[in-house]
């Protein structure tokens, strides 16, 4: 989903870390020249500090308050940065998906860095796992109309899968 060029959002949690890792790993992306092939704006720690190193990637990290929990950085100082910044894909993981409510996550900060990552993409892609749709979580991230695809396991059910499709999100079983 992700092409030579593309300046991508994501946000902190253990799928969007092993997104990260398939991005600094894909074959198509680091056999390029000296100049990055995709761009990652990020507000996890983590993630930053693991792709820096990878010089096909671009790593832009928002800066803000670190919550140990989640290594991700929120507050005002990372919103003043994603406010300036576009993102052709914003990659977002979370705590609960679902066809009425949309997606969601535990905590209100973390919850309105990644609702600004999605408005200032193109296209949203949720990555989460099987056991999280269906499910809501405190916060609001974005609603259904917001969300383009979720990617998720095969443990899916057929009958959330249509749900969801109903909704206007594409399911992506991977």
């Amino acid at each position: 989903m992700i092409r030579i060029g593309q300046v991508v959002g994501l946000n902190g949690g253990t799928t969007t870390t092993e997104v990260a890792r398939a991005l600094a790993t894909r074959p198509d992306l680091t056999h390029g020249g000296p100049a990055a092939a995709v761009t990652v704006v990020t507000n996890a720690l983590n993630i930053g500090t693991e792709l820096a190193v990878r010089q096909h990637i671009k790593i832009v990290t928002t800066g803000g308050v670190a919550r140990p929990q989640s290594y991700e950085l929120t507050g005002p100082l990372a919103t003043g940065v994603l406010e300036q910044v576009t993102l052709d894909v914003a990659i977002l993981g979370v705590d609960g998906i679902d066809a009425e409510v949309g997606a969601t996550a535990h905590h209100e900060g973390e919850a309105s860095i990644n609702r600004l990552m999605g408005k200032q993409a193109r296209k949203v892609v949720i990555v989460a796992d099987s056991s999280k749709v269906g499910r809501r979580a405190f916060a609001r991230i974005c609603v259904p109309a917001e969300i383009d695809v979720l990617v998720t396991d095969t443990g899916i059910s057929a009958d959330d899968v249509a749900l969801l499709e109903a909704a206007g999100i594409d399911v992506v079983t991977a």
